[in-house]
């Protein structure tokens, strides 16, 4: 197939181009504008763009589909032209189902955990040696790629996202994959400029369910009241769905690692960090029990995981100071990364620095939303660039109406990128955990 992409350099989209042009498909792209590592990837794969910008020259009556990133804009020239050629303009995800749609579907969805417990699944998958297309947000270690189409495959394991599937397409990305077996996670609100309101957010919960197929599986996490009251009514709108739930196993904190105990009295012994994580590994358990392979067969294929990008990575680590890297950054992710690195190092000082840097944390209204969010650890910096917030249109904020939102008395503010770096600076190196998070680049910080 001719296959052409408008706005190839995002995450997703350049892995998409890499994925189909392996595939033997005939890619090409363009984007206004393409960074690093996008850039280098579709060099070296002899996709990149001969130059930026947008070139509805190169789109024809010969190219077979249109796979349209959410980084373009309603106006596009590319996409304009797409439509006055009458092509056939899919947004990825809609690419993606179609791709799949002979194949076993797993979608994981919730508001979060959804790349760790993706990543888990296909480490287990690929250990074991099945084969399976996929689609996960970030890049895991052992794989090339962040999405891999096979027509060879029978299984496919998608990351599904909430958030919108194109400019053109308002519906959540995985309203679209129509899974086999789904699981959800957990649920708190968020990307508030899509939702303005939290029953708007489990609205499209529900009608993800809905979208199961017929005689499907729903993996849930029982844990979570917002999901255990989406799936009360499901046995007189749903009966066909068989419910698979799952619960955070107990742990015992082993020094360097934890024992952990599964809810049929198994046990397990696992390096990764925090209550949040082991919630994780019973979820992609309980996935690959409905896949068909064993608790017993997980729990040793399991061994080596180390996660994905910027989920809990180890940053820099000697024998007294680690410093960790995450992505949280809802509310409850951010209580649950930092009660992870806590409890797994009780005798060690612990210093969190958060970026705002989302349209829903830069939004004055939402903001609220993070009370008590950072009172875990021993000392709470919150970075925000006001540039950022006038970028995104929103109104501005003040440091002191991010000091009452988080309510912690002694939580610093820092506005200024050269501030920060001095301030990570003055940290202490001894008997200590640094955990920065953030789903940007903190301004581009050195640290």
């Amino acid at each position: 197939m001719r296959i052409h992409l408008i706005a190839i350099g995002g995450s997703a989209m350049h892995n998409f181009a890499l994925a189909l042009a392996h595939s033997g498909h005939d890619v090409t792209g363009s984007d206004d504008q393409i960074f690093e590592p996008s850039r280098s990837r579709l060099e070296e794969a002899g996709l990149l763009p001969s130059k930026e910008g947008w070139r509805p020259e190169l789109l024809s009556s010969e190219i077979d589909v249109v796979i349209l990133g959410m980084h373009a804009r309603k106006d596009n020239p590319e996409l304009a032209r797409a439509k006055e050629l009458g092509l056939d303009v899919k947004s990825y995800p809609e690419f993606l189902y179609h791709a799949t749609q002979n194949k076993l579907r797993v979608v994981i969805g919730g508001s979060h955990g959804k790349t760790t417990i993706t990543s888990m699944v296909l480490h287990v998958v690929k250990k074991l040696g099945r084969s399976a297309d996929f689609m996960v947000g970030a890049q895991l270690e052992g794989f090339d790629r962040m999405l891999e189409l096979n027509d060879a495959n029978e299984l496919a394991i998608i990351e599904g996202d909430e958030y919108l599937s194109s400019p053109i397409d308002s519906r959540s990305k995985f309203l679209h994959y129509k899974p086999n077996i789904a699981i959800i996670t957990g649920i708190s609100w968020d990307h508030i400029n899509v939702f303005p309101t939290e029953e708007s957010y489990l609205d499209t919960f529900r009608k993800f369910i809905s979208t199961i197929e017929p005689n499907g599986s729903l993996v849930y996490c029982d844990e979570d009241p917002q999901i255990v009251s989406l799936i009360s009514n499901l046995s007189l709108s749903r009966s066909d769905i068989k419910l698979i739930p799952y619960s955070t196993p107990k742990s015992i904190n082993k020094g360097h690692g934890s024992k952990i105990t599964y809810s049929d009295g198994s046990t397990s012994l696992t390096n990764l960090v925090g209550a949040h994580n082991f919630q994780n590994l019973a979820g992609a358990r309980a996935i690959c029990q409905a896949i068909s392979i064993s608790p017993s067969e997980f729990d040793k294929a399991i061994d080596g995981f180390t996660g994905a990008a910027r989920r809990l990575e180890i940053v820099s680590e000697r024998e007294d100071f680690v410093i960790f890297r995450d992505f949280a950054h809802a509310p409850s992710k951010l209580k649950a990364t930092q009660a992870g690195v806590v409890g797994s190092f009780p005798d060690r000082k612990v210093t969190a620095i958060f970026e705002l840097h989302t349209f829903s944390s830069l939004n004055k209204e939402f903001l609220p939303q993070y009370k008590n969010s950072m009172n875990d650890v021993d000392s709470a910096i919150v970075f925000y660039d006001p540039e950022v917030v006038k970028h995104k249109r929103l109104p501005a904020i003040s440091k002191q109406d991010v000091k009452e939102a988080f309510a912690r008395t002694d939580i610093e503010v820092i506005t200024s990128v050269k501030e920060l770096e001095k301030r990570f600076k003055e940290i202490p190196t001894i008997n200590h955990c640094i955990l920065l998070m953030s789903s940007g680049q903190f301004g581009g910080a050195i640290f």
